[in-house]
């Protein structure tokens, strides 16, 4: 039986595409050489985000996504009861502050631009930081609160999803390596090729993290997308002291930069079950996962200048992963305009948890010919900011 949409890689944006087209009526196949949610969607914060964002394509989406929250999270509960663990949906919002004279006056124009552009970015005195952050430092020279930003568990949201999409009929294989690509007389992709045999498809969707070149290459093309390792270091628990999310404005530049080297700005936040995530970090390493103690030392610095409370606190565990970088920054989504049958959902980097649901409607729009919910065309392969990172295929 040929399904009619094959997914590679079960992480949040395959998950959520996976369940947007399966309710659309279409038969669903999804595949993962590992487990669900054991890529990216694993090593990340869960961070549901537009104060990151400036004006343009990627904060349109963000700013779709973010009403699309929810009423998909409360469509979740419903669906799979209360058996189910909460996927822990919460609009905490964000809290962006300066910790040097010389950064006060960038983040407050930046909130400025974002205003223009819809985004409710309130900007604060230092007593009214405090008043929502009382550990914060009172050093800092400027800070904006973003109601807006808000937070989930990647990996149950992840879970949460692809149980919606076997409830609508999908399919789900984990453990399975795609290995190439099936064709048809006239070059069109037509399924894949697996460890576990031949699967035949109307339409192959790449949504493999920062894996998708990989998938591409071995279809026998090319993707732009490459690997950006980030850390993350996390606390042992502890009495709630942190309330919203809050990071230096740093994190934005971090976040634009094309630079290989390491790249660190301080991000912390609380977690329902009381710990605090520590971050982040940028650089482009290929896959190398080993731990490096300098990178680890540099999120703890930074923290302190945020949260100096954090001195004291003990260090549980830290983690990695990577997130799936493209040259432009902005993420692939949609039809392969070099390969009939082949689609694209990757190249988020660090902000894939928060787009994915938008990601999944634009994908669903396009693939049954219906009006798209905002303009695809910044997110096309065939982009001009793509053109010179893209190989010819042979």
């Amino acid at each position: 039986m040929v399904t009619d949409v094959l997914i590679v890689g079960a992480g949040i944006i395959g998950a959520a595409c996976a369940r947007t087209l399966a309710e659309a009526g279409m038969t669903v196949t999804v595949l993962d050489r590992g487990a669900a949610a054991s890529g990216t969607s694993a090593k990340g914060e869960g961070n549901l985000l537009v104060s990151d964002k400036g004006p343009g394509a990627e904060l349109r989406l963000a700013q779709y996504a973010a009403s699309l929250w929810p009423a998909v999270t409360a469509q979740l509960a419903e669906q799979l009861g209360p058996r189910f663990p909460g996927v822990e949906y919460e609009r905490k919002g964000g809290i962006v502050v300066a910790t040097t004279e010389a950064g006060a006056a960038p983040l407050l124009a930046f909130a400025g631009s974002q205003r223009a552009a819809g985004v409710d970015a309130r900007e604060l005195d230092v007593a009214g930081a405090i008043a929502l952050e009382p550990e914060l430092n009172p050093r800092i020279t400027a800070a904006v609160h973003y109601p807006e930003d808000a937070q989930v568990q990647p990996v149950i949201m992840t879970e949460a999803l692809l149980a919606s999409a076997r409830r609508s009929g999908a399919v789900v294989h984990t453990g399975v390596e795609v290995i190439g690509a099936l064709r048809d007389g006239a070059g069109r992709i037509s399924g894949v090729r697996t460890s576990a045999g031949d699967i035949p498809a109307g339409a192959v969707l790449i949504a493999a993290g920062p894996w998708s070149g990989e998938v591409a290459a071995a279809f026998g093309t090319s993707l732009p997308v490459r690997p950006r390792r980030g850390v993350v270091l996390v606390t042992s628990r502890m009495p709630h002291r942190i309330f919203h999310k809050v990071y230096d404005g740093d994190y934005f530049g971090a976040t634009q930069s094309s630079d290989a080297a390491l790249q660190t700005s301080s991000v912390v936040e609380s977690t329902a079950a009381g710990t605090v995530l520590i971050g982040s970090s940028r650089e482009q390493i290929g896959f190398d996962d080993r731990l490096r103690v300098p990178v680890l030392h540099e999120l703890a610095v930074k923290a302190l200048r945020i949260f100096p409370f954090l001195a004291g606190a003990s260090i549980m565990r830290s983690y990695g992963g990577f997130r799936p970088y493209t040259p432009d920054h902005l993420p692939v989504i949609g039809a392969d305009h070099r390969v009939d049958g082949l689609w694209h959902a990757s190249g988020h980097e660090g902000a894939g948890i928060g787009l994915s649901l938008a990601t999944a409607e634009i994908i669903a729009a396009d693939m049954l010919q219906r009006t798209p919910p905002i303009d695809p065309s910044p997110f096309r392969l065939d982009r001009a900011s793509l053109a010179a990172h893209l190989a010819e295929v042979a």
